[in-house]
């Protein structure tokens, strides 16, 4: 049954657009909790609207997502310095366990959605939502409130930064399963030699507890040390199980404890080693789940 005062176009298509709707404020602030917001305020400002001249209403809800996206992506900067500890994207689940359609791209994953942190929003936008979702300049440039040149060297300054920190080689979804596999099975024997072979020489492992728990305020570095703090760690708050889920597009592990999910660990890998280990422990980034 319909909705009452919904409009018709909007009650046929929200269902196909909404993805990407959430997709877009997901990809602009790295917070589930914030695109849900985002996502809920569409809707309800597009129920509202006449939408009878609206030739495109994917770009029109996009563009509406984004404008709302882009005004809390101006101050979340101001946010993430009194955030206490590394700051970490909230985790996405993706594939067969996400609760519903989600857009997957590179872009969502933890390791381009923390390079993406690093630019300015105007870039931050220009390149979500002219490389993802194939708006015009002449519409981004309306969001941002610049010239269309301006919103295309936004863009054009994302695009090369982004490249800079692509990994040098690819790495297959085989690949990656083979690795975790065999990082799990030494994580739980407590094996620092099998953990050790898995990780980079010069390894950042980076958790976000938010201040809410217990968690290292810094990035740790380096193999040898790195493993020695999963061992340590390993120890003391030994995992009911230890899951392979699929998180931002990639698989990843999901840690369970006394009933509940503990972290959520995401993995960046080269040439076959661990190059980066992201943990989010952060309760408040977890509940979603």
């Amino acid at each position: 049954m319909r909705q009452a005062g919904v409009v018709p176009a909007l009650d046929d298509e929200w269902a196909t657009h909404r993805p990407a709707v959430f997709g877009v404020a997901y990809r602009l602030l790295g917070s589930v909790a914030d695109a849900e917001d985002i996502t809920q305020d569409v809707w309800l400002r597009a129920n509202g609207a006449d939408l009878s001249d609206v030739a495109d209403l994917r770009a029109w809800l996009v563009t509406v997502a984004a404008r709302r996206s882009y005004d809390i992506l101006k101050s979340a900067r101001v946010r993430r310095e009194s955030y206490v500890g590394p700051w970490l994207p909230e985790p996405l689940l993706t594939g067969p366990d996400a609760s519903g359609p989600v857009l997957v791209d590179e872009s969502v994953t933890a390791a381009m959605l923390l390079v993406m942190e690093q630019l300015t929003p105007p870039e931050r936008v220009a390149f979500v939502l002219h490389d993802v979702f194939d708006l015009e300049f002449s519409a981004i440039a309306a969001i941002l409130e610049v010239s269309t040149a301006t919103a295309r060297q936004y863009a054009s300054r994302a695009r090369r930064r982004i490249d800079a920190e692509r990994p040098a080689a690819e790495v297959s979804p085989a690949q990656r399963e083979r690795l975790l596999r065999t990082f799990r099975a030494a994580y739980e024997d407590g094996d620092l030699a099998g953990l050790v072979r898995l990780l980079h020489p010069e390894v950042a492992y980076v958790t976000d507890g938010g201040g809410r728990v217990f968690a290292a305020q810094k990035s740790i570095h380096g193999g040898e040390r790195v493993g020695e703090v999963m061992v340590r760690v390993g120890r003391q708050w030994r995992p009911d199980r230890i899951d392979l889920v699929e998180v931002g597009g990639e698989l990843a592990l999901i840690f369970h404890r006394d009933g509940a999910i503990y972290s959520v660990d995401t993995v960046q890998l080269d040439d076959g080693l661990i190059t980066a280990y992201r943990r989010v422990i952060n309760p408040e980034k977890l509940t979603h789940l």
